[in-house]
């Protein structure tokens, strides 16, 4: 049965530190409804109610564009090992970009620097859910793929920032992302 609580708590936090990989949901009031995969030990618990995550350059940046226009964001969490668990982070969220004043203060919580770093995406919790995850099946992590973070290197801070011009400045739908502004 899910349950809804105002903020995390210790045995939340610690199932959430344990995954390997968290998904990311948004969406604009009106266009395509955005969920991503993530990984790479990105994401952080700042609070028991502010949460985000080390964002990199992908090809897209629907995330920041929903962001932008309504601040919706929902993490899942779900258990593939262990015992079976789902948990859901309904929240406010913002980007948090380079050259913010705000990613001085922020980026150091979120570990080792990372190729192709992009924005930190920071969300004030509003509810947390949590519910079964009995029917989740199990899988076993291997280990993070550096393919995202190679290319990155490879690209170099110049090709980066054209790459985001071209790629990452606004939506699919035509949003803007507020990427370099």
């Amino acid at each position: 049965m899910a349950k809804f609580l105002p903020a995390l708590d210790e045995r939340l936090t610690t199932f959430i530190q344990q995954q390997r990989i968290f998904f990311t949901g948004t969406a604009p009031g009106k266009g395509r409804m955005n969920v991503s995969p993530k990984g790479l030990d990105t994401f952080r618990i700042l609070s028991p109610t502010r949460v985000g995550y080390l964002d990199l350059t992908g090809s897209g940046n629907e995330t920041a564009a929903h962001l932008l226009e309504n601040g919706r964001i929902t993490f899942l969490f779900c258990a593939f090992e262990g015992p079976p668990l789902i948990v859901r982070l309904y929240g406010a969220g913002r980007s948090v970009q380079p050259q913010h004043p705000e990613w001085q203060a922020l980026r150091p919580s979120f570990g080792p620097e990372l190729h192709g770093e992009r924005q930190l995406i920071i969300a004030e919790l509003e509810s947390v859910q949590t519910s079964c995850g009995f029917g989740v099946p199990r899988y076993g992590s291997q280990e993070d793929r550096s393919q995202l973070t190679d290319w990155a290197a490879h690209k170099g801070p110049e090709g980066l920032a054209t790459y985001r011009r071209e790629k990452n400045s606004t939506s699919i739908d035509g949003a803007p992302t507020g990427w370099g502004v």
